[in-house]
């Protein structure tokens, strides 16, 4: 049976101590920082990527212990985990109890690449039949992180051609004063125009002269350099 001591014992055993220094000023970890605190090992992704897959079976009782760890590839191993174990049952009851699950521990999916490699697996994708009421409350949290994962949840919709949640979770949006925000904003509206090229100029047309510089360059990154220059240009 998976052992959450052994998995622990094993990402203990394979920690770079001077990628994890990398690691610690990458992912703003000093005094006042988004990411204050945060303790890294130095684990790159392919490593926790296989310690998931390895310890699949772990229950939801050790991976709340992962995910209440201040050590951030416990957090993300145990998200891995959660991810696979999403993806590999056709259960409903499963599918809400993980997604439940997922909603419970959204304040410790305190990282950006945490709330990117999981959300739009799990919520994202239990919501593309469901009511998405929940996904605006998280918009407007005044938690940064909760903020994330309402509009990287949206990315399953636009995968699935549904882009109105996103542009309005976007507006939701607009004003918000992180860098992280914008671009995850600019971001999924870059993916929706991958898609539908007119859904995000409609949207551009309404917002490029207000919105965050930074998210007008994410989502206009696979425009022409034409229309780039216009929409930069003001």
């Amino acid at each position: 049976m998976p052992n959450l001591k052994q998995l622990k014992s094993e990402l203990k055993n394979l920690a770079d101590p001077k990628r994890a220094e990398i690691l610690k000023r990458f992912f703003k970890t000093g005094k006042g920082e988004y990411g204050e605190g945060d303790i890294f090992l130095g684990l790159i992704s392919d490593q926790m990527k296989q310690a998931a897959k390895k310890y699949f079976g772990l229950t939801l009782a050790d991976i709340q212990k992962f995910l209440n760890s201040k050590i951030h590839e416990e957090r993300m191993a145990a998200l891995k985990i959660l991810v696979l174990q999403y993806g590999r049952t056709d259960e409903e009851k499963t599918k809400k109890q993980l997604a439940d699950f997922y909603l419970r521990n959204a304040k410790r999916i305190n990282n950006w690449d945490l709330v990117d490699v999981s959300c739009h697996f799990i919520l994202g994708d239990y919501l593309l039949k469901r009511p998405r009421k929940i996904l605006y409350k998280l918009a407007r949290s005044k938690n940064l992180w909760e903020k994330r994962i309402a509009i990287i949840s949206t990315f399953a919709f636009i995968r699935a051609n549904q882009f109105g949640d996103t542009l309005k979770i976007c507006e939701i949006l607009l004003k918000d004063e992180h860098d992280l925000i914008h671009k995850a904003t600019g971001w999924m509206l870059r993916e929706s125009g991958k898609r539908d090229q007119a859904v995000l100029e409609n949207f551009l047309r309404k917002h490029y002269k207000t919105m965050p510089r930074t998210m007008l360059r994410y989502a206009i990154e696979k425009l022409s350099e034409k229309k780039r220059k216009f929409y930069l240009g003001k």
